[in-house]
């Protein structure tokens, strides 16, 4: 620009992206935008914003080319997205600094990504690539690759785990395969070997022939067979030996790519075998790494200094400034409609926390999650450490961020019909003893969504948990909701329960005892669902207890509302 005033073009408008904008205006920066959505929550803070596709790199290098021509352009960057290619598109048109196309483009699709990492020896598993058209020919087209079960089919072309899932048997490949076309731009699959072990995420800056190394983390991951996380911590607690391991395999992948300007993320899981790559990116990771939790636990702000480098700056310093664990975390909700939102400033107020970030409110659509876009909200912990307390500390930043998703309740709407979906799948045609078996019949999903609570009666396929009112009732004292409800609570509970009482836990990490004193909090008059005389209503408790064991406190509060 004419008073050497730099600008950039940001691609995406939505709350990742909105880091990179706020970085490039605190540099005093001019911020040209551009989004699918002309109503991204970011899309107000561009000096400049228009409405494009993120896929369009032809449109996007062109309102590229125009703003070079009108006032200057310094340097085009994304982060969180999956449109590398466009700015590497677009910065070749413009002559600016990027991963080449080439690189951006491999990067970008699963298919040249692991046909590159086999010609060039990069440990990752075997693969076979499947058409929409040939989806039915997928099991035969495994057994020639010498593929074996269990796989993972997932979309070619897209990120944040939609459309992947882990397949166990011929059985279910079909509908995984129609799942993951369905989120492929192009209609292409990809079933590859299920790599067991656990999964960290990798972040480096590379330019000038050096290759930067910046965050590691862990990755939570649950609710098979989809692949959620629930969160990470950084720095990782892998041992040291098998961290270096994960940065040369992940060194060589990048290599492999040819990505050699910008960021890179990869997301790496150590098997049996070694380390071995799942996925390689040419950009910054989203998921609140790169811009929240890498630089609390490190104190080095990596958006900015991707920034620079996507303007032709060298970052001035990557060496790590202080030790912090930071915590991420999720939380999840029942399927409906959402009603109120609580314990938000509650969550914000535990030592520890950083950050709260709801993605729920009022009247919104929830579901249980079978892609990492569809959670409900993030706690962001950090906790400071020095020498070897690094334990002590990483336990701290859990427990805040955890407990932080335990204080907030997302209250649903009754008469929801995926809510009684799924409080009550099980027990649908009950008669007055309560409960029946389902035999068959039953979809190959019948254990997804999870109960909330991990009891081992809970989830056998195609059986209902009949037996846990069978067996009959004992009366249990909760003294612990004394202090919330003037008295100790006086239940009847399944005999059954008994030896899980203090033991099972939620989705989030309650036990039964705190998530009915939660519930009893939140509406003191539940307690009367519970006691001896509600028994004149034969299946209530029941009713209740079911609706517990599936939803947890969302389960009881949707039940109680209903009545």
């Amino acid at each position: 620009m004419n008073n050497g005033q730099k600008r950039v073009l940001i691609l995406g408008a939505g709350f990742m992206q909105g880091r990179a904008i706020d970085a490039a205006h605190r540099k005093g920066w001019k911020v040209a935008v551009v989004d699918g959505n002309p109503n991204a929550v970011y899309a107000p803070k561009a000096d400049v914003f228009k409405p494009i596709d993120l896929k369009n790199k032809e449109e996007i290098a062109a309102f590229a080319l125009e703003l070079k021509e009108n006032g200057g352009l310094d340097g085009i960057f994304t982060c969180a997205t999956d449109f590398s290619l466009s700015v590497a598109w677009a910065a070749k048109k413009c002559g600016l600094p990027s991963h080449s196309v080439e690189s951006a483009a491999a990067a970008s699709d699963k298919v040249k990504m692991r046909e590159i990492f086999a010609a060039s020896s990069v440990p990752s598993p075997k693969f076979i690539v499947v058409y929409g058209s040939r989806i039915k020919e997928a099991e035969n087209m495994l057994s020639a690759a010498g593929i074996s079960f269990p796989v993972v089919a997932k979309p070619a072309d897209n990120m944040g785990a939609r459309g992947c899932k882990k397949v166990s048997s011929g059985r279910d490949l079909l509908p995984a395969l129609e799942e993951a076309v369905s989120f492929s731009r192009s209609g292409r699959a990809v079933v590859e070997e299920f790599m067991d072990g656990p999964e960290f995420s990798l972040e480096a800056l590379v330019f000038d022939g050096k290759f930067y190394e910046t965050g590691f983390a862990d990755r939570h991951i649950f609710f098979p067979p989809y692949f959620i996380e629930t969160g990470h911590t950084i720095p990782s607690g892998l041992p040291g030996e098998q961290k270096k391991a994960a940065w040369e395999v992940f060194k060589s992948g990048v290599a492999a790519l040819g990505l050699d300007y910008g960021a890179v993320k990869g997301d790496i899981k150590i098997t049996a075998e070694g380390p071995m790559v799942g996925e390689i990116a040419g950009r910054l990771s989203g998921g609140y790494m790169s811009g929240w939790t890498f630089p609390y636990s490190s104190g080095i702000d990596l958006t900015s200094a991707a920034l620079d480098l996507c303007t032709g700056i060298r970052p001035s310093s990557l060496e790590s400034m202080k030790k912090t664990v930071s915590a991420e975390r999720a939380w999840i909700s029942v399927p409906g409609i959402v009603a109120s939102v609580s314990g938000l400033e509650a969550a914000g107020k535990i030592p520890g926390v950083k950050d709260v970030f709801p993605l729920k409110k009022s009247g919104d659509h929830v579901v249980f999650p079978r892609s990492n876009v569809e959670k409900c909200g993030n706690c962001i912990s950090a906790v400071d450490f020095s020498g070897d307390e690094y334990l002590s500390a990483r336990e701290k930043a859990v427990f805040a961020a955890e407990e932080a998703c335990r204080k907030i309740i997302l209250r649903l709407s009754p008469g929801h019909r995926e809510t009684e979906d799924f409080l009550f799948r099980y027990t649908r045609g009950a008669g007055e003893r309560g409960l029946e078996e389902i035999t068959d019949k039953v979809s190959c999903d019948l254990d997804f969504p999870p109960s909330c609570f991990d009891l081992p009666f809970m989830e056998t396929r195609g059986k209902v948990f009949q037996s846990v009112f069978s067996a009959g009732w004992t009366k249990k004292i909760l003294d612990e909701c004394s202090v919330c409800v003037s008295e100790p609570v006086e239940i009847e509970i399944p005999e059954k329960l008994l030896p899980f009482w203090d033991t099972a836990s939620d989705w989030h990490g309650r036990d039964i005892v705190s998530s009915l004193c939660q519930a009893f909090v939140l509406e003191p008059a539940l307690t009367g669902a519970f006691r001896p005389a509600a028994k004149n209503d034969k299946l209530l408790p029941i009713k209740y207890w079911t609706a517990f064991l599936r939803g947890g406190i969302q389960g009881l509060l949707y039940v109680y509302d209903c009545l």
